[in-house]
C-alpha cells in the first residue's frame, strides 16, 4: 500500500478526507508536526501545490494538499485565500463578514477547495478544484459544520452546509466536487 501523506497536522481534515479517498489502496497519514509550509500562494491552487511538494519532499512519501476558502462577491472576493485568518474564531470571522457584507442585497458567494497531489520527489502529479456556489445569509442557520457553514446557503439544496447531514455535505461542497474530480486520477495511479 502506498502512503500518501495529507498535508495538514490537523486529525479533524485527515478524518474529514478519509471518505473520499475509501476503496482506493493509499495508505492515507498526517505530516510530521516538524515540517511547517508557508502558505506565500497567492490562490487557492498554488497553496495546495507548495504544501503537496515541499511534505512530499521532506517525506519521500506521495502528498496531497488542499487549500480552500469562501469568496463573496460583493467583497471582491474577500476573505478567499485569508478566510482561516480572517477572524481569532468561526464566530468573530462570521461576525465579521456578515458586518462588511452589511445589507447588500448582492450575497452571492462561492466555496472554493483546490487539491494537489505531488509525487515523493515533489512533482505535481495532480491537481484539481472544486466550487460550490452559493450565497451568504444575513444570520447563523444549522448546528453542524465548522467556519462559515452557518451562513453559506447552497439554493440547490434549499440548506445552509450546517444544516446539511454530512453526507449531503460531502456530495455537494467544494471539498467534494474537487475530490469527485480527482478520484479517476488517483484510481489510475494504482494500476
Amino acid at each position: 500500500m502506498t502512503v500518501l501523506v495529507l498535508a495538514t497536522g490537523n486529525p479533524g481534515k485527515l478524518r474529514e478526507i478519509q471518505p473520499y479517498l475509501e476503496g482506493l489502496s493509499w495508505d492515507l497519514k498526517l505530516k510530521p508536526e516538524e515540517i511547517e509550509v508557508d502558505e506565500v500562494g497567492i490562490t487557492f491552487a498554488e497553496n495546495a501545490a507548495l504544501k503537496a511538494s515541499q511534505v512530499a519532499i521532506a517525506t519521500g512519501n506521495w502528498a496531497i494538499a488542499d487549500d480552500s476558502g469562501l469568496e463573496v462577491t460583493a467583497l471582491d472576493n474577500a476573505p478567499g485565500i485569508f478566510s482561516a485568518r480572517y477572524g481569532t474564531s468561526d464566530a468573530d470571522r462570521i461576525e465579521r463578514l456578515l458586518r462588511e457584507l452589511g445589507d447588500r442585497p448582492d450575497r452571492e458567494a462561492r466555496f472554493v477547495c483546490a487539491i494537489a497531489v505531488a509525487r515523493p520527489d515533489g512533482a505535481i502529479a495532480m491537481q484539481t478544484e472544486g466550487i460550490c456556489p452559493g450565497e451568504i445569509l444575513l444570520a447563523p442557520r444549522g448546528e453542524g459544520g465548522f467556519g462559515y457553514d452557518p451562513i453559506f446557503f447552497v439554493p440547490e439544496k434549499g440548506l445552509t452546509f450546517a444544516e446539511m447531514p454530512p453526507a449531503m455535505k460531502q456530495e455537494v461542497s467544494h471539498r467534494g466536487r474537487a475530490f469527485q474530480a480527482l478520484l479517476p486520477q488517483l484510481k489510475a495511479l494504482e494500476s
